[in-house]
């Protein structure tokens, strides 16, 4: 939606396109496509400078407007700048806002202000290098992580940007009018002028925008649709007076006012005259005039903006420096308290502070930075899920904590393709595999007859049983047919396929070209179904219908009456006279629970029903009834006065209808499935069976959501579901939440209505409810009620959630939740860029938890809590040598030591850690339960923190002891000694911690090993600075030495390595039992 530079296009043929003749106009083309507030870009990628009436607007409340057309003289109006834009910085706050996120982590900022006392003479301890090289190192990768990531977000988003569209313009007038063609997303919110369809309308697919599967029809306005061509758009002097921008879909008011007229016209405008930006047309071209765009777009304002996500492992990880600091200025206190606070003490308690300061280790924020990414590539890299993308690689470990999972049910669950399952007739049922048998009926009944007689077979003479039985089977499979192929709102179109021109194929009933157009997906399942079998519908308008037979015999029928499909009624009727009969027949069909009161006694209906919808069909009952001439005469006199009634309009006429619904012929139950995405029903069993609660929020209706709960098996066989009525005030919802309460291990399914009034004013007692249920289905969600069940959830629960969908509708609900994954549908890819992770197919979801997941916060876990150890090993070895050195403020090693300690000579063992793995991924996806084991948070605890800094004073402090106990007569290689003994600790420490050994493990420890040798040799003045005759190289190469330090090594990890062993016989964890 990003308006962008102008090309001129060449003029088009016909009423619509008819735009370049003789008015000075000409079709250009425009680049549109999404949301926010970036600048507009043009296909060049440069902002574009002729759309000076789509500037932003200025600040302030949104107010009603008025769009002129046709008045030059009137050019004030400005739109928001009409672009996607998913960063979550621009140019000027990227910096400020990436220090702020960083330094907004407590160990970050205690780094920065330790680097910076550096500065003061009095506090210095080393040179500044040791400070700030880290420091620095730390900030560069995460700068340089985080522009990547922003630069692709801006290529993808321009990407978006850069659709282009066709418009209507004239010299001197702003580019108001858009071309949209069928199969076009619409990129701004307008209202519809024209349309090239001969009835005057167009289908919209909505499921982008508010989740429902059915088209909408949308009506142009009046006296634009009568003008001879678009180009007439031009000349007319008319205005729109439109309401101000709000967040509600389904409503609209406006008025079109066309003042060149005499008298002038002016028409009201509602929802049917809108087309919302999001949605796709799906019938014909039509010309629209722009009534808002950007941030004022209906889509846009059901949306929140992107924010940094902060994952709850790097929450607890900060909260365990914040601990370490604590611990870092007790030992600063103690031992200046031991000096008995003497001279300047309080500079004492700084420069202990900054000797010590290795308790925190700076290292630990760029490992687990690093750790992300390579987590993030291994991701990208999994063949099992192809087309993966991490979108925000600073949440991965997310992915292994998730609690609630909330998915779309429309193009996320579910593929949107309508397939006809089942046709049952009372005492025998079709499926897929018997369906030629219904097929030979079909064949059998018109092969019978004539053209001039009646469809209803002709009596013969003597028949034999079987016969008899054969023809009464093949009049009720028939009439069946019959009723489905006529009981509906479908229009067959017919478009050209290169061969046959559009007007041939409509007049010859070309196959081939016909395509169907309904506002339900349903109904064309079902008219596609009864073609499929030879009763095909080939024509259709306002007043007739025309069917075609296996003998290619057009029967014609005249529309009397249509009765559509509300909610309230939960279904439709038609009334039609045959042509060839005269024969006037009411049909029929809805759902079970309407029809049930409607049709004769029967004791089949509603077993049947009950039978279909377990298995996630959804069932349709049809039934027929035949009028005689005078009963039709007298319903339709009584129904046009019904219509013209002022008062209580709508009631009268529900009431006549209702006197023609009794005692109607039930001739059949169809059933339909909603075609679920692949391998949707293991998928969600293996979530449930990881311990994650799953919650279906769809805009959809409450019928098909419920269908396709049970279907996919959110809904378990042996469950019940609840329904929550409809409740409008504080006392039934209080009933209603008392009714359900006495429910037990019952899944929840309630509409949109209900829940804004169950959180109105019973909140808490609704989401503790909700919480417990096995599952929840919301329907008719709106975005933002989806985001705020989301952020309920987090608040009431304090656990993780997941958002996945695949719409524009999902974009909010993606944006709140912890984690966002974004499916790739057919339908454009909103939700995709807007999430954290976006996957192609549901079913990677799985192995995305369960394995990615899994791993990632595993090896985070493993790798924060040793790399916390490494930095408290060598702290503890100060604090024994202060101690034992009269509590002086003097460092153990040299400021290149620190810094070589945690690089080269540990940092690649310790960080090959994001390597590791307790099981394979095969095992992780066939034991979902592993993974309900990480939802407690036990990898990283406080219990483990503990135990490890204990480890780390253990072994700190017996080679700082042992090195001054085995050393005394050599004490001024004490520096070489304790050093070497703690690096190769560290090597030992970190092969005990692997579970599982990759080759890069490996390597990484030999060559950690080579460096430290490497530099004892060439680097022997660092390491032996006390010595002042330089022969430490000599010194380390003696047997005493080696056999000293091995002592040391030994007796710092042999008990250690005992207690592994010990606790693995006689206490194995979980997953050992899968590994052995």
């Amino acid at each position: 939606r990003g308006w962008g530079a102008e090309t001129q296009a060449e003029g088009e043929a016909g009423s619509m396109q008819g735009a370049r003749r003789g008015t000075g106009s000409g079709v250009s083309r425009i680049m549109p496509w999404a949301e926010g507030g970036a600048k507009p870009l043009s296909h060049r990628g440069c902002p574009s400078p002729c759309c000076e009436w789509l500037r932003c607007c200025g600040g302030g409340e949104p107010r009603p407007r008025t769009v002129w057309l046709g008045h030059p003289e009137k050019r004030d109006q400005r739109y928001p700048r009409n672009v996607i834009n998913n960063q979550k910085y621009n140019f000027f706050t990227f910096l400020p806002g990436v220090l702020f996120n960083q330094f907004k982590y407590f160990f970050n900022l205690y780094f920065l202000l330790l680097a910076c006392s550096q500065f003061v003479p009095e506090m210095r301890l080393g040179a500044l290098y040791t400070y700030w090289v880290p420091l620095g190192f730390v900030l560069a990768v995460t700068v340089i992580r985080e522009a990547v990531e922003e630069i692709r977000c801006y290529v993808r988003d321009r990407e978006v940007n850069c659709q282009v569209y066709s418009r209507l313009t004239a010299r001197g007038q702003p580019p108001l009018f858009l071309f949209i063609t069928q199969n076009q997303r619409v990129p701004a919110d307008m209202i519809f002028l024209r349309t090239s369809e001969k009835n005057g309308s167009c289908f919209l697919r909505t499921d982008q925008l508010d989740g429902e599967t059915d088209w909408k029809l949308r009506l142009p306005v009046a006296c634009t649709q009568r003008l001879p061509t678009a180009a007439d758009l031009l000349q007319i002097r008319s205005y729109v007076y439109a309401e101000e921008p709000n967040i509600d879909i389904h409503n609209f008011v406006g008025t079109f006012t066309r003042e060149d007229s005499d008298p002038p016209i002016s028409e009201s405008l509602s929802i049917e005259n809108t087309l919302w930006a999001g949605t796709v047309i799906a019938s014909g071209t039509v010309v629209g005039v722009v009534l808002y765009s950007g941030r004022e777009l209906r889509s846009v304002m059901n949306t929140s903006n992107p924010r940094s996500k902060i994952g709850l492992f790097d929450l607890e990880v900060n909260c365990l420096t914040k601990i370490l600091f604590g611990a870092l200025v007790v030992v600063s206190l103690v031992m200046v308290a031991l000096q008995h606070f003497a001279g300047r003490w309080y500079l004492q308690i700084i420069r202990f502070l900054l000797l010590f300061s290795n308790i925190i280790p700076i290292s630990l924020r760029v490992n687990l930075d690093m750790g992300k990414i390579v987590y993030s590539w291994v991701i990208r890299r999994d063949s099992k899920i192809p087309g993966t993308v991490v979108r925000s690689s600073t949440i991965p470990e997310q992915l292994g904590r998730i609690s609630y999972l909330l998915t779309d049910k429309t193009g996320t669950l579910t593929q949107n393709e309508m397939v006809f399952k089942r046709l049952h007739l009372g005492t025998v049922a079709y499926g897929l595999d018997s369906m030629d048998e219904v097929q030979s009926h079909i064949f059998s009944i018109y092969t019978q007859v004539k053209p001039s007689q009646s469809q209803d077979p002709p009596a013969q003479k003597g028949p034999t049983l079987t016969t008899k039985v054969r023809r009464t089977m093949s009049s009720r499979v028939h009439e069946a047919v019959k009723a489905i192929a006529l009981c509906h709102n479908v229009t067959p179109v017919y478009e050209s396929n290169g061969v046959t021109d559009q007007a041939e194929a409509e007049k010859q009933y070309e196959d081939s070209c016909r395509v169907y157009q309904a506002s339900s997906p349903d109904e064309v399942a079902l008219v596609q179904w009864t073609e499929s079998v030879g009763l095909t519908l080939v024509g259709r308008d306002q007043s007739s219908m025309q069917l075609r037979t296996p003998g290619d015999q057009i029967l014609n029928f005249t529309i009397l009456q249509i009765f559509p499909f509300t909610y309230e009624s939960k279904r439709m009727g038609i009334i039609v006279r045959d042509e060839s009969t005269g024969e006037i027949t009411f049909y029929m069909k809805g759902a079970d629970v309407v029809m049930a009161g409607i049709v004769q006694y029967n004791d089949w209906l509603e077993e049947e029903c009950g039978n279909m919808a377990r298995e996630g069909l959804r069932v349709l009952v049809v039934a027929k009834k035949s009028l005689a001439e005078e009963q039709y005469q007298d319903f339709e006199a009584r129904y046009v006065q019904a219509k013209l009634s002022v008062h209580d309009r709508s009631l009268k006429v529900a009431t006549v209808i209702e006197s023609l619904e009794m005692e109607m012929e039930l001739l059949c139950l169809t059933g339909v499935e909603d075609q679920l995405q692949a391998d949707v029903r293991p998928t969600l069993e293996t979530l449930r069976n990881a311990g994650i609660k799953v919650w279906m929020l769809t805009g959809d209706k409450l019928e098909t959501a419920t269908c396709t709960a049970k279907n996919a098996h959110l809904v378990t066989r042996n469950q019940d579901i609840h329904v929550f009525r409809l409740v409008t005030n504080r006392s039934e919802a209080h009933l209603e939440l008392n009714a359900f309460r006495r429910k037990h291990d019952c899944a929840l399914v309630i509409s949109g209505d209900s829940l804004e009034v169950c959180l109105k004013y019973y909140e808490y007692e609704f989401m503790e409810l909700a919480c417990q249920c096995p599952a929840v289905v919301c329907c008719r969600c709106t975005p933002t009620q989806k985001a705020q069940i989301v952020r309920l959830l987090q608040e009431r629960t304090g656990k993780l959630t997941c958002a996945v969908g695949d719409g524009g509708n999902d974009v909010s609900m993606i944006q709140e939740s912890d984690c966002g994954v974004g499916v790739e549908g057919k339908e454009g890819k909103q939700a995709s860029l807007a999430a954290d992770f976006s996957i192609t197919q549901f079913k990677h979801l799985g192995r995305l938890l369960m394995v990615h997941g899994r791993n990632s916060y595993k090896r985070s876990a493993a790798l924060s809590q040793f790399v916390i150890h490494r930095s408290l090993c060598i702290s503890t070895m100060q604090a024994v040598f202060s101690s034992v050195f009269y509590f002086a403020s003097v460092p153990l090693y040299q400021g290149f030591l620190i810094i070589g300690y945690s690089t080269i000579y540990t940092m690649f063992p310790v960080f090959s850690l994001v390597l590791d793995k307790d099981v394979k991924s095969e095992v992780a996806m066939l034991y979902p339960e592993l993974y309900k084991d990480l939802l407690k948070g036990r990898p990283l605890s406080y219990k483990t923190f503990l135990i490890w800094v204990l480890i780390s004073i253990y072994q700190g402090s017996t080679i700082m002891y042992g090195a001054l106990l085995l050393f005394e007569s050599e004490f001024v290689h004490i520096v070489a000694i304790s050093f070497t003994s703690l690096i190769l600790t560290e090597l030992l420490m970190v092969a005990l911690t692997i579970q599982t050994w990759h080759w890069l493990m490996t390597v990484a420890e030999l060559l950690s090993l080579a460096c430290y040798i490497a530099s004892l040799v060439f680097l022997h003045e660092f390491i032996g600075r006390v010595s002042v005759t330089g022969d430490n190289v000599y010194f380390i190469a003696t047997l005493s030495f080696l056999w000293k330090v091995s002592v040391i090594t030994l007796v710092s990890c042999l008990p250690l390595y005992v207690l592994k062993y010990l606790r693995r016989r006689f206490s194995p964890p979980s997953y050992s039992k899968l590994t052995s």
